[in-house]
């Protein structure tokens, strides 16, 4: 059965690094190691990714097999797995698998407890001005009967006999390959060490309780939807004496029917007759900051966009304001006669709207009473 090419064995291209293959076999490794994988192949696998680092690993021999293949320089092939782990062997290989060699993370040691996140959801106006308000949120907190330990007031840990406190017990394990010796966190204390015989009845050893807590939280004006805050040391609780985690409020922005929001400007559509867009005119138009006043010159055009200084959204980092663009939208009757006609010049000396009903200007109406 002829040899896969090592460049396939490893999935990288013949262009590649020795730092690339390097990690490409590191990958490998541990997914055919014999020892953790399940394929009923691993072990011919973990073989062939062995030959193939070996060859592409080694500058010379590398050069040889792109210039000769398999069978190398002399024809009898570059030799098949001897067992040399190129640098690297057993240890670092089990080290990524199991978190053995070197030197071992004290388990009782202080950790800081996990960060939280919170979806906040605000009007278009809020999230604009900002806003003063308070959320409350689950969070697993320090245990105030045995004040973290776990254990029954009055009584103590006790160090766990099974690994004598080290957290940690050794496994020895026969491969192909020779013996290996694996260290794995003790199943009896978990991995910290210690046994608590007497747990503490509100708590139940854990160390801490689930709580549902109140935190003020100030939303800063200009805040836009996808943007969060992060409120230091409000997360949870850490282990063995710790820092808090932090939290993240992440603020969902509801929709506008009027107004829409691009960056610190805001957009929005105006209604405007056909003769106010003919004859010019001077309109209302809403704003988040109040009603101004804006000038229609005449003969404007169905889509022309005005700019209205400063009467967009504040930048949330304090970077000045933001501008608002109306954009007009003429509603233009069509198939006019002489009577209709008459009534559009009456119209613009104050008639009535033939167009008050169009969708535009009802939303119009909507903002301003709002």
């Amino acid at each position: 059965m002829s040899k896969r090419d090592y460049y396939e064995v490893l999935g990288v291209g013949k262009t590649a690094t020795k730092d690339e293959i390097k990690k490409a076999y590191r990958r490998l490794a541990k997914q055919y190691h014999p020892d953790v994988s399940t394929d009923p192949n691993a072990t011919e696998k973990f073989k062939e990714v062995q030959e193939a680092y070996e060859v592409l690993s080694d500058d010379t021999k590398r050069q040889q097999y792109d210039q000769f293949g398999h069978a190398g320089p002399q024809g009898g092939g570059f030799g098949g797995f001897d067992g040399d782990f190129g640098g690297f062997g057993f240890e670092d290989i089990f080290s990524s698998f199991f978190g053995g060699g070197g030197r071992r993370r004290d388990p009782n040691a202080p950790r800081q407890g996990a960060d939280l996140q919170y979806s906040m959801v605000l009007s278009f106006e809020e999230a604009i001005f900002g806003k003063e308000t308070e959320i409350e949120i689950p969070s697993d907190e320090t245990c105030d009967t045995c004040h973290g330990s776990g254990a029954k007031p009055g009584t103590h840990k006790d160090t766990c006999s099974h690994c004598g406190g080290s957290g940690q017990v050794s496994v020895q394990q026969n491969t192909p390959f020779g013996r290996v010796v694996n260290r794995r966190a003790c199943e009896h204390c978990q991995g910290t060490g210690q046994i608590i015989k007497e747990k503490c009845t509100k708590c139940h050893g854990a160390g801490k309780v689930r709580k549902r807590k109140k935190i003020s939280i100030k939303i800063p004006a200009g805040i836009d939807d996808g943007q969060q805050i992060r409120l230091s040391g409000k997360g949870e609780a850490g282990a063995n004496g710790g820092p808090h985690g932090d939290l993240y409020v992440v603020v969902r922005v509801r929709s506008h029917e009027f107004f829409e929001r691009n960056g610190d400007d805001i957009y929005c559509e105006m209604p405007l007759t056909f003769t106010q867009a003919a004859l010019g005119d001077e309109v209302e138009v809403p704003t988040v900051h109040g009603k101004v006043k804006l000038k229609i010159p005449a003969g404007t055009q169905s889509g022309t966009e005005f700019r209205l200084k400063g009467k967009g959204a504040p930048n949330v980092r304090g970077y000045g304001q933001g501008d608002q663009y109306v954009i007009v939208r003429v509603v233009t009757p069509t198939k006019l006669n002489a009577k209709q006609k008459e009534l559009l010049r009456e119209l613009a000396n104050g008639g009535e709207d033939l167009h008050k009903d169009h969708s535009l200007f009802a939303k119009l109406k909507r903002a301003f009473k709002g």
